[in-house]
């Protein structure tokens, strides 16, 4: 049914407000996490160990190299996988109007029913559904799979996206080991620069995923404090 005039006005007056970019947050968050609290768990461990900071230092760019083309791989393969079963899923759908369109009318009808939507109600959507197979098909992927098309430059842009995030995250606890040369200074300084960005991190993560940003804060930098003590503890009990 196409909309009217005084509907096509409120709707170019009442602009809704949405955070759309969820995909891309998800994979900044993944990234940075990671970035942030494995290479200041291995950097920990190995001042730990008694260590130069130039032997921390080379073995933690090492594992953020490693790490960021893993977590960026993984990121891909993750996306290839979702668009791939996407696509198996359309393809089963398509066939399945073809071939049984009376039951695919059927699962409509249930859908709508489940909405509340009365009988009387949901029969003509049913038929007009039919008449168009193109928006039938994307009725039934969306409401009764529940999936959205994905975007086909998804896989490399979370890879990327991912990747980039690590060595971000990475870079920071790294850096007091480029200007430090005793490592048992340099590891204090690393724990409160990681400490605060992990704090800022989670303060942000928080934000922009819904939640409480205090808390969220607050659990990120248990979370790493935790890791990086592990690490460490390890490492003197080994040495010991």
């Amino acid at each position: 049914m196409a909309t009217t005039e005084s509907e096509n006005s409120l709707l170019n007056h009442h602009k809704e407000k949405h955070f759309t970019a969820g995909e891309v947050v998800r994979d900044i968050i993944i990234g940075v996490s990671d970035g942030l609290t494995v290479p200041f768990a291995l950097a920990a461990g190995l001042s730990g160990a008694n260590a130069s900071s130039s032997i921390i230092l080379t073995a933690g760019i090492a594992e953020v190299a490693a790490g960021a083309i893993s977590m960026g791989l993984g990121g891909y393969l993750a996306a290839k996988s979702e668009a791939d079963h996407y696509f198996k899923e359309l393809k089963r759908e398509e066939e399945e109007i073809i071939t049984v369109p009376d039951t695919e009318a059927a699962e409509v009808a249930e859908i709508l029913a489940d909405y509340g939507v009365q009988p009387h109600e949901y029969r003509p959507v049913v038929n007009a559904l039919r008449k168009n197979p193109q928006a039938w098909l994307d009725f039934m992927m969306k409401f009764e799979l529940g999936l959205e098309k994905p975007d086909p430059r998804r896989a490399l842009q979370s890879a990327f996206t991912i990747a980039i995030a690590y060595i971000i995250g990475g870079l920071v606890p790294l850096a007091p080991y480029m200007f430090i040369q005793t490592a048992q200074n340099a590891v204090l300084t690393s724990v409160v620069v990681t400490l605060l960005a992990l704090l800022i991190f989670g303060y942000a993560k928080g934000y922009f995923t819904g939640s409480k940003p205090i808390m969220s804060a607050l659990q990120t930098a248990l979370i790493g404090a935790i890791a990086s003590a592990a690490a460490f503890g390890m490492a003197k009990a080994v040495q010991g």
